[in-house]
């Protein structure tokens, strides 16, 4: 065992980053997912820096244990050739829209009369039953239509978008939670079924959870938007000597804490004794917190804080995380070497696992580098894969000049 899906054979026809975190996720607990890119390969091949063409940072974060085949689709013999995979895969996942899939002969309608036990997985832009059915979209896109930059706005004056893609990696944790939902009831029912995991309403049922807030009531009560959140001064705290991650939340912690900054007789004030009011005045208590915070040191903070049992932990840096002494001791960073990349650093897998554990199998792929050993593994004979190499309608490194 490889992990908890060995055995689970997944078709990726997704590209960027929604799809591909999606199925690295599942990859890591041990599926068998098999990339299916075209003669370009997949967008982030070329994001970030690489010391070779189409293995760029990104790509391999993003695709690691995880096995390339080059098809081309458009081809009568490419598309012949992923439809015959699909009868023995046990889930496709696509990115393109719906109307794209129907094109290529792989709706799901026509996909379910070669297996009716595949899992077929949509995960694009918008729900297929509202005027934005057929529109493009990008992790931008979505965080603009739920309304993500306004919400940043009211901490920094300007709309902004949240620092990493976050619709998008939010969305293909839904879509890999829906495969895996999808898989087990297959177990029980014995049937495969269609799922659609539309970006806009995943991404708006992650954020609104916080911030439709007032407008939760009908009439409303209030404004929209979780006070705490958006408020300016919900920031790391300058101390003497650096910054501080600090949340003093319930009761318990800001008793204790009006006791160490040497205003107990703040715990009795109605606008800080219970969350209720603490909420309504959160502004004034966090500029009170970030003026208490300046007067020690980092170090110093950090020992009175878990003293009181008041959460805090010191600020990284992306470059400071690398040497972080719990990092270091779970192993999370690993150092390994990529066959054609050198030595690389990744990221660990965070669960830990009593039994099954999944593990780093093998690197993100080269373009093509699978395509024979794939097609054979799925039934094609050594002439019909030689066919396919020889029409354009598969390809391998060699073939690619790569």
């Amino acid at each position: 065992m490889t992990g908890p899906l060995d055995g689970v054979r997944i078709l990726d026809l997704t590209s960027n980053f929604m799809g591909p975190f999606a199925t690295l996720l599942l990859a890591d607990m041990g599926a068998d997912v098999v990339k299916i890119e075209s003669t370009v390969g997949d967008t982030t091949r070329g994001v970030g820096p690489r010391r070779n063409p189409g293995m760029g940072a990104i790509f391999l974060h993003l695709n690691r244990n995880k096995r390339s085949v080059v098809l081309d689709l458009k081809s009568a013999d490419g598309n012949a050739a992923l439809q015959r995979m699909s009868a023995s895969a046990d889930v496709l996942l696509y990115s393109l829209r719906p109307k794209s899939m129907a094109r290529l002969g792989l709706a799901y309608e026509q996909v379910r009369e070669r297996n009716p036990r595949l899992i077929y997985c949509g995960a694009f832009g918008f729900g297929q039953n509202g005027p934005y059915a057929d529109r493009p979209a990008y992790d931008d896109l979505i965080q603009a239509a739920v309304g993500m930059p306004v919400l940043q706005s009211r901490k920094t004056g300007e709309p902004t978008y949240i620092a990493t893609a976050i619709a998008d990696r939010v969305v293909g944790m839904a879509a890999a939670n829906a495969i895996t939902t999808a898989l087990y009831r297959r177990e029980r029912s014995g049937r495969g079924q269609e799922v659609q995991v539309p970006m806009f309403e995943t991404f708006a049922q992650f954020a609104m959870g916080d911030h439709l807030y007032g407008h939760t009531f009908i009439p409303s009560i209030g404004t929209s938007g979780y006070a705490r959140m958006m408020n300016a001064d919900r920031r790391p705290y300058r101390t003497r000597d650096g910054y501080l991650g600090v949340n003093v939340y319930n009761d318990k912690h800001w008793h204790r804490f009006f006791v160490l900054a040497g205003r107990p007789e703040m715990a009795q004030d109605p606008r800080f004794a219970d969350i209720g009011g603490r909420t309504e005045n959160i502004g004034l208590l966090y500029r009170f917190l970030a003026e208490v915070l300046e007067t020690k040191t980092t170090a110093e903070w950090v020992q009175i804080l878990a003293e009181a049992d008041i959460p805090a932990i010191e600020m990284n840096t992306p470059e400071t995380l690398l040497d972080d002494p719990h990092m270091k001791d779970v192993g999370f960073f690993i150092q390994e070497e990529h066959p054609t990349e050198g030595l690389l650093r990744s990221l660990g897998i965070p669960q830990q696992w009593s039994e099954d554990a999944p593990a780093l199998r093998y690197p993100a792929p080269r373009l093509g580098e699978h395509s024979v050993q794939v097609l054979s593994e799925y039934g094609f004979g050594e002439d019909e894969i030689e066919h396919l190499v020889s029409t354009g309608a598969a390809y391998t490194p060699e073939t690619l000049r790569i």
